[in-house]
């Protein structure tokens, strides 16, 4: 791999160390929490919204886990406002890995999509969508 995965890793490391939007929120219009239970990765997730009901304001997260997860929760805080829940639940698995900017290995992927997997549960949860889903999917 070439410099730009170096700089990639340097940036997942720096979210690890530096996470940004990590804290808890007061009065969110949904949180919910989830677990890769493979590896131990804990987040919850807190969403507000704006005055449309539809787009995403603000998103911090608390948690523990691997320097891939966490730095995952960190960098999709920074991206989610001003996406609408329905761009949300079309996010997949590749945006995830291309936001990070390195391949990830098979056994890392659900490290690596926890956050968003626990953002689309809490939004589907807040439509009033049934969720029986508590841990990661890759």
């Amino acid at each position: 791999m070439g410099m730009g995965s170096d700089m990639y890793r340097q940036q997942i490391l720096d979210h690890y160390k530096n996470p940004r939007n990590k804290g808890k929120m007061s009065d969110p219009d949904f949180s919910h929490s989830g677990e890769n239970p493979s590896c131990g990765d804990t987040i919850t997730v807190n969403v507000s919204l704006e005055d449309d009901g539809e787009t995403i304001e603000y998103v911090s997260f608390t948690g523990d886990g691997c320097a891939i997860s966490q730095a995952s929760a960190s960098m999709l805080s920074e991206r989610l406002p001003g996406t609408t829940l329905p761009e949300l639940e079309a996010m997949d698995t590749d945006d995830i890995t291309e936001m990070l900017g390195v391949d990830i290995s098979p056994m890392r992927i659900k490290c690596a999509v926890l956050a968003r997997q626990v953002t689309q549960d809490g939004a589907a949860m807040h439509q009033g969508e049934a969720i029986d889903r508590t841990t990661t999917e890759g």
